[in-house]
């Protein structure tokens, strides 16, 4: 084979490689000519102008990109670790390209710098409680700034809040004492309503002097049968005048 030969087959080759591009339904081609913009193009087979147009291929699957640890300083001055993770999308190519130079470096930079100031706006009760709503706020904050690089952040998740030890010890402190309080309260109630009930039945047995000998008949029952013994009870005088008949006159 000539050398001339070859030379015109690798010149082909190479206008073939730069001129027929296959793009995958989730990619879109961000086309250039001669350095200017011309349009998004794809799925499916593509050709370029040789020489003349570029290509640059944007993603439009969700990317889960991960916020490493920020140093955050709650409202109450506590200092702590904090990661996340953040779930966005490209919908316009074109922007992704064209308004920043690098969107997923620009996007977890705008992840962490977000983190660290809402973080720092809320107390750490708020930001241990309300993990959802403090969610949803990084969301919003991070997906108004990215909408002008045609990026859509469907969800921002925080991770990981690493506490100090002296700050671990204190919560756990915390959340003993809130249980045994709610055992007080709870003890308490129940022997609130249990006088009620005492204060009610004295109240009947008060009205209707023979449920007290009932009751006294009844105790005597369950003594019997709780313990084989002999029990010395005392008996009252009151309750033998329901046995007692008068002795008429004689």
């Amino acid at each position: 084979m000539s050398p001339g030969l070859i030379a015109v087959i690798v010149i082909v080759f190479f206008l073939v490689i730069n001129t027929v591009k296959i793009m995958k339904e989730y990619e879109r081609g961000v086309v250039f000519r001669l350095g200017r913009f011309v349009g998004v193009r794809g799925p499916g087979l593509i050709l370029l102008i040789p020489m003349f147009e570029k290509m640059i291929k944007v993603s439009l699957r969700t990317v889960a990109l991960d916020v490493p640890p920020q140093e955050v300083v709650t409202k109450d001055n506590v200092s702590l670790k904090v990661n996340a993770v953040m779930y966005f999308q490209v919908l316009e190519p074109s922007k992704a390209i064209i308004a920043v130079e690098d969107y997923l470096y620009a996007t977890s930079q705008i992840g962490q710098t977000t983190l660290r100031s809402v973080l720092g706006e809320h107390e750490l009760d708020d930001l241990l409680s309300n993990r959802e709503k403090i969610n949803r706020m990084l969301q919003k904050i991070i997906d108004e700034r990215t909408d002008p690089w045609g990026i859509k952040v469907s969800a921002v998740e925080v991770k990981d809040v690493d506490l100090p030890e002296n700050m671990k010890r204190a919560i756990a402190k915390q959340a003993e004492a809130e249980r045994e309080r709610r055992s007080k309260v709870i003890h308490a109630d129940g022997e609130f309503q249990a006088s009620a009930k005492l204060k009610a039945a004295a109240d009947i047995m008060a009205v209707q002097p023979v449920a007290v000998q009932l009751r006294y008949l009844q105790t005597l029952t369950e003594i019997a049968t709780e313990k084989n013994s002999t029990i010395l009870f005392p008996f009252p005088i009151e309750f033998m005048q329901y046995f007692m008949k008068k002795n008429p006159n004689p």
